[in-house]
């Protein structure tokens, strides 16, 4: 982890901040629903429908946040996000209906997804000559951070009393605070000047761009085929040992945290990203197909699979968040950083929003043959997706 943490400078005290930020992510995902579910007893579809509305939200609001920090600063933005949805989480401690809960979870995840906009410049500016790399540095330290809140979240979860999700609220509160506290010791960042030639949301008439937000949102529903398809088509289809289900998480994290950085380092333009995705197109395939095969075998050639597919499909991660990385900074003008990053995440809240019913449907409805289909998919968008970065590079002449 040592080798995670930058040298002395900016670009450790954003890592730090962005560490702890992590440390609450991963309490909110390990132990969030659950709390609601069985402390306060909200039925799991009303919980459902609120974490719905929260995405819904979260994907419009991204933009907006966006544009504010190219244009108010984004330190600030930055920081304010985080206050907000460490508040927001200390609110969940007195949500004990459907609208209180609703309002609550909507503003702590649309904080969450509107930092994401509003830290963009930051990485930008302090990021170096390849704030890509950098940006898959904080990817790394990301995974380190969630990982140890779902650690401390498992205590809680395995206790099952309400005093013990409360513990878990007020740390998740609190390292929203802290990682706010922390950005105060970056220098503040002269905002964008406003000018009043052209359109003010440009992003949003890149169509090259939109192109690539749709291509990388098609290709983050990956990131549900561990976390949702998985475990069912575990637990329904297949023999093998449910333990498994939490070590192919510990070692798709083991991996992201160990080749995220190297798997970044050769993709340094826009073509290269545009390749990247390719590759991590024909790898989700290559692990679509391993997870199908898994059904209707032995216990023990069942999780022989189902841990191949596992790295195979970890391989094709690394892949699409390096490219990703890539296409979303270069292909981003420096006066709308946040505003270009804002529309590009929507890729990712589509995903969220669309992709563990698609899922479901295709995986685990369907069957075998669905996961064909949905490995034809990855597949693809993989192909797609050099195209379209040669259509925006092509608006880009310098970026080419």
């Amino acid at each position: 982890m040592a080798q995670l943490i930058p040298a002395a400078g900016p670009q450790r005290t954003f890592a730090v901040a962005n560490l702890a930020n992590a440390v609450g992510t991963g309490i909110f995902l390990t132990a969030g629903v659950l709390y609601f579910t069985e402390a306060v007893h909200l039925p799991a579809e009303q919980v459902g429908l609120g974490l719905g509305i929260a995405g819904l939200v979260a994907l419009v609001v991204g933009i907006a946040v966006g544009h504010l920090a190219d244009h108010r600063g984004p330190r600030g933005v930055y920081a304010a996000t985080l206050i907000i949805r460490g508040l927001a989480t200390a609110g969940f401690a007195v949500a004990d209906t459907f609208w209180p809960f609703a309002v609550a979870v909507t503003l702590a995840v649309t904080a969450h997804t509107a930092g994401q906009s509003a830290r963009a410049p930051l990485i930008k500016l302090h990021g170096g000559p390849r704030p890509q790399e950098f940006r898959a540095h904080l990817r790394s330290v990301t995974n380190i951070g969630i990982s140890m809140g779902a650690v401390l979240a498992g205590f809680a979860v395995q206790t099952d009393t309400r005093s013990a999700y409360l513990l878990l609220i007020a740390g998740n509160a609190l390292c929203c605070l802290a990682a706010a506290a922390l950005l105060f010791r970056l220098a503040p960042v002269r905002p964008t000047p406003t000018t009043s030639d052209g359109p003010r949301w440009i992003a949003l008439r890149d169509r090259p761009y939109l192109v690539l937000t749709l291509l990388d949102g098609i290709m983050a529903i990956q990131f549900k085929v561990l976390t949702v398809a998985i475990p069912l088509w575990l637990v329904t289809a297949t023999t093998a040992p449910r333990w498994l289900i939490s070590a192919t998480m510990l070692t798709n994290t083991v991996i992201v945290v160990a080749f995220q950085v190297r798997a970044s380092r050769n993709i340094v333009t826009p073509r290269a990203g545009g390749l990247a995705f390719r590759r991590a197109g024909i790898a989700f395939l290559a692990s679509c197909a391993l997870i199908s095969l898994a059904a209707g075998t032995p216990a023990w050639a069942a999780a022989a699979l189902l841990v191949v597919a596992v790295v195979v499909h970890t391989v094709g991660e690394l892949w699409h968040a390096a490219g990703g990385f890539e296409i979303s900074f270069a292909l981003a003008p420096d006066r709308a950083t946040g505003q270009y990053i804002g529309v590009f995440g929507m890729g990712a809240g589509l995903a969220e929003t669309v992709g563990p019913a698609l899922i479901i449907a295709l995986c685990i409805s369907w069957g075998r043959p669905g996961w064909y289909v949905l490995g034809a998919l990855f597949a693809v968008t993989g192909l797609v997706a050099p195209l379209a970065v040669r259509w925006a590079a092509a608006r880009r002449p310098a970026m080419a």
